[in-house]
């Protein structure tokens, strides 16, 4: 009789062990999943926060080139800074600051506005990371699928703003520099397209 109980004691104890590692291993497995989870959750709000501010910064130039239409309208980019080619770098600070100085002038101001707000696109504080800009007057800032391009086609009476910066890839599969889309990729095409019509002058 008396075997028979220490048999089934130790029957008991091993049994108690091994449903404790079969806990512990579950409960490792579901941590590991809460990290991936947390992980993915941080890079989606970065990447929202990035999209933010893109969207906030082109309304705030739409808005900037509403106020000076009389610059912002001119089809010329002698005669017209807020239209940019290709810009991927701040500029240098423009030669007349209008909150220091007076700006003798609308085209004076468009210089400074256009110089400032693109040094807050690229500041590594708040900006937009690799960033890249095309402000242009484009019939079409949409190719045949349907897809943003950078192309402009330079006619037309509406501009449009088009950024694009350094995005995490929708592919999971993708590892290391593959798995980031670059706005300066080939392929690469804008993220935000803001046109700005109302308020040009007929």
């Amino acid at each position: 009789m008396a075997k028979t109980r220490t048999h089934i004691a130790k029957k008991t104890r091993g049994s108690t062990l091994i449903e404790v590692l079969v806990a512990v291993l579950l409960l490792s497995i579901g941590l590991i999943g809460m990290i991936g989870l947390q992980a993915a959750s941080l890079q989606n709000n970065r990447e929202a926060r990035l999209q933010s501010t893109a969207v906030r910064l082109a309304t705030e130039l739409a808005e900037q080139m509403r106020g000076n239409r009389g610059v912002a309208a001119l089809p010329n980019a002698a005669f017209n800074p807020y239209l940019q080619a290709n810009a991927t770098a701040a500029p240098a600070k423009a030669a007349v600051d209008c909150f220091t100085a007076s700006c003798a002038s609308p085209l004076d101001v468009a210089r400074w506005e256009i110089d400032e707000w693109l040094q807050r696109v690229f500041s590594p504080d708040g900006g937009l990371p690799g960033a890249r800009v095309v402000v242009c007057f484009d019939q079409t800032p949409y190719d045949s699928a349907g897809l943003p391009q950078w192309a402009c086609s330079g006619s037309g009476d509406v501009a449009h703003v088009k950024l694009g910066w350094t995005r995490t890839s929708t592919d999971r599969s993708l590892a290391g520099a593959a798995a980031f889309e670059r706005a300066s990729d080939p392929d690469g095409r804008p993220a935000v397209t803001l046109p700005i019509a109302a308020g040009w002058p007929s």
